[in-house]
């Protein structure tokens, strides 16, 4: 079964809140085996529309990310998301090796 990863592109409306929403969601990842492969950094836009931060993460497979996703605390943490950023998430299942 190959690797599956959360693709996530966010634009964050409220940088002094936000912080509130990683430190919830880290139960999730923790929980989940989330491996943070790209978490925000300089990027440049070559094509298309972008948003300021951009995030990679990598779980075991995919049934293991959509249960992350699922979770009752990352919906939780969600939730806290919302309030504070715009997000487009994508879950997406790496190359099989």
């Amino acid at each position: 079964m190959p690797k599956a990863y959360w693709i996530v592109r966010v634009s964050v409306r409220d940088e002094q809140n936000y912080p509130e929403y990683l430190a919830a969601a880290n139960l999730a990842f923790k929980k989940f085996g989330a491996k943070f492969i790209v978490r925000g950094g300089a990027f440049e836009r070559m094509e298309g529309e972008a948003r300021e931060r951009n995030v990679v993460v990598e779980f075991k497979d995919r049934s293991t990310a959509a249960a992350c996703y699922a979770s009752a605390e990352y919906q939780s943490a969600r939730m806290i998301r919302q309030k504070y950023a715009d997000a487009d998430f994508i879950i997406i299942d790496g190359t099989a090796d």
